[in-house]
């Protein structure tokens, strides 16, 4: 296998296991993020793997195409859609008494994570895929130049769409803390969440410009050598 599809693999990877983790421990527990200066951030700790999909999905749209970025995007739907399959089959097969480590934290896991893929996938399928067609969108609209803000525009226009899904999915069917009782607490629950987003968008495109600039002229080289073979 060559070095551009080896990095096509390790890219996917990232993402998938950032979302499996996410959509695993999701709303599980809430974590501070102090910001100095600033209001402290609340946020799901599964929130904490999620921006690294967007990185990876931005890597894959810049260095392979907007049709190898959307496959993943699918891949990764579907490979949750079998994780949670996973985890109903261990819910509804019989509990092997005596043996099984912790029984009572699988079902809490479960019960957590149920609801929390079922939203998560909603609000990922219609992020990531305007992500991508946000990506190419202004890669096209500046004739390739200003990476910077395709990276930056494509991820924080598709987050504010995911960031009010998932939340407004999880409150509207009581998968929310017993404190989230109205929507002005869910309003700052979504601010706090998307200023973490918008936070990591930020620190992660100096990450974006070195992948690009020390990746793709090797994807190019690569992927222009298998084609002369």
């Amino acid at each position: 296998m060559n070095f551009r599809e080896k990095l096509y693999l390790m890219l996917a990877g990232v993402f998938i296991i950032s979302l499996c983790l996410g959509n695993v421990i999701g709303i599980t527990k809430f974590v501070v993020i102090p910001v100095p200066y600033f209001e402290d951030l609340i946020i799901p700790a599964g929130l904490l793997a999620y921006p690294f999909t967007f990185l990876a999905t931005d890597l894959i749209c810049e260095l392979y195409g907007k049709d190898r970025a959307q496959h993943v995007v699918w891949t990764g739907f579907l490979l949750n859609i079998f994780m949670l399959f996973l985890m109903w089959l261990g819910h509804v097969l019989p509990d092997a008494s005596g043996v099984s480590g912790s029984a009572s934290t699988f079902e809490s896991v479960y019960a957590f994570m149920k609801p929390n893929v079922i939203a998560s996938m909603v609000a990922y399928l219609i992020a990531q895929s305007i992500d991508v067609n946000l990506f190419h969108f202004w890669k096209k609209f500046t004739n390739g130049k200003h990476l910077w803000l395709r990276n930056l525009g494509s991820t924080l226009g598709s987050q504010v769409v995911d960031t009010v899904c998932i939340l407004s999915i999880l409150y509207y069917t009581n998968n929310l803390g017993s404190d989230v009782t109205s929507l002005t607490v869910l309003g700052s629950l979504m601010l706090k969440s998307y200023a973490f987003k918008f936070l990591f968008a930020l620190i992660d495109t100096p990450f974006f410009y070195l992948g690009v600039f020390l990746l793709k002229d090797k994807v190019q080289l690569n992927a222009a050598t298998n084609d002369k073979k």
